[in-house]
């Protein structure tokens, strides 16, 4: 089987968590705080912004608890995102509103989601489809005209930018992913950065359980009992560790070339399904743009997407589809919201295989596969 997403990893990582082995440490330690100064740099940040954390989606939930929200608040977010977002917005009491985003890019634009804002918004949570940075730009702007607080999920936007910025860095608070299906993989794990220096030292605090520093002979010491707590507000414990931090070490200097062959197989794919009659491909990026090709997704008359889906697995490729809509989902309240945008694309998407790790061969066998299985399924409707 042709996986839609597969890591990238080798003796190298495996060197680096044997060191963790011999060090006989574990848990946080210096090459987290190693790691997340070499993110730092990869950002253009400074490091005491960063933190590594064991999730993508406990960064989500911590970023909606440092900025305070509760009932009576909302939060816009694309309907085209991830569950875990609208958790964490949902389970502070706020409400999740949903805008809609543009069909063919899955991304919202600044007016979709100005549409969407209320005197009741507090914050943006804006998702990077696909890893494209979308309207990030015009939206912080939008954001800091009207006094709003914009949390990026950039899990999907390891190495996107515009113009030179990171995504994750245009707003107030950006989180990245590090799962097993990610472009830069620690097992689990994710990076959080806070541009206010307080709020990152409380993003600190609230990620070991709320204390005011670690208990331990090494840590500055509360009292002459070093192993005293100083505890002024309640926090879980969400951080990275030294065996995922020095995996994440390695794929981190991997990266450019794992997102450069992302990019040539986006580009094979644009030359091998160019022209294929009912088929939308992804549009151009934008210029100053730069993805970090995480989907690589086509468009089909919904009537045959799902027939196409089934013929590519009984070939051995694997597809899917993400995100469903969320405002379709009955816990978050949306009942009767209408998203053209978002439902029309979750109605005729579909994502191919792209992973660092295909070969020239799986390319070609997906793009042959996938252009077989959408003639037949034509041919069947017109006759």
């Amino acid at each position: 089987m042709i996986n839609v997403f597969q890591p990238s990893l080798g003796a190298e990582e495996l060197s680096a968590v044997s060191d963790v082995f011999e060090s006989n440490w574990l848990g946080r330690g210096p090459r987290t705080k190693e790691f997340e100064a070499q993110f730092a740099e990869h950002l253009g940040v400074d490091p005491e912004h960063v933190l590594f954390i064991n999730a993508a989606t406990a960064g989500l939930f911590l970023a909606t608890e440092l900025l305070g929200y509760g009932p009576g608040d909302e939060v816009v977010l694309p309907s085209a995102s991830f569950v875990s977002a609208a958790n964490a917005v949902a389970t502070t009491g706020a409400r999740p509103v949903f805008c809609d985003v543009d069909a063919h890019t899955l991304n919202p634009s600044a007016a979709q989601v100005e549409r969407a804002l209320t005197p009741r918004t507090k914050a943006v949570l804006l998702l990077h489809y696909a890893g494209r940075p979308g309207d990030v730009a015009a939206v912080a702007r939008l954001c800091r005209e009207r006094g709003v607080r914009l949390i990026e999920d950039a899990a999907c936007a390891v190495s996107s930018a515009v113009d030179g910025v990171r995504c994750g860095t245009f707003g107030d608070v950006g989180i990245w992913s590090f799962d097993a299906m990610k472009t830069l993989v620690t097992g689990d794990g994710g990076m959080i950065y806070v541009r206010d220096a307080e709020l990152a030292r409380k993003a600190r605090r609230l990620a070991y359980y709320g204390l005011e520093q670690a208990s331990g002979f090494a840590a500055a010491k509360v009292s002459d009992r070093w192993w005293d707590l100083d505890v002024h507000e309640f926090g879980r414990r969400i951080i990275g560790n030294d065996l995922t931090a020095a995996i994440g070490s390695v794929q981190l200097r991997k990266l450019p070339a794992f997102v450069e062959r992302r990019r040539e197989i986006t580009a094979e794919y644009d030359r091998r399904l160019a022209g294929l009659d009912g088929v939308r491909l992804p549009p151009p990026l934008p210029a100053g743009h730069t993805s970090s090709y995480y989907f690589y997704w086509v468009q089909l008359d919904p009537s045959v997407r799902d027939q196409v889906a089934a013929d590519l697995l009984a070939g051995g490729v694997y597809t899917t589809f993400r995100y469903p809509p969320l405002h379709r989902v009955p816990a978050y309240g949306a009942a009767g919201t209408e998203l053209p945008g978002a439902e029309a694309a979750a109605d005729s998407t579909l994502l191919l295989p792209l992973h660092q790790g295909l070969t020239e061969e799986d390319v070609r066998t997906v793009a042959q596969t996938f252009r077989a299985a959408v003639g037949n399924r034509l041919l069947a409707t017109r006759t």
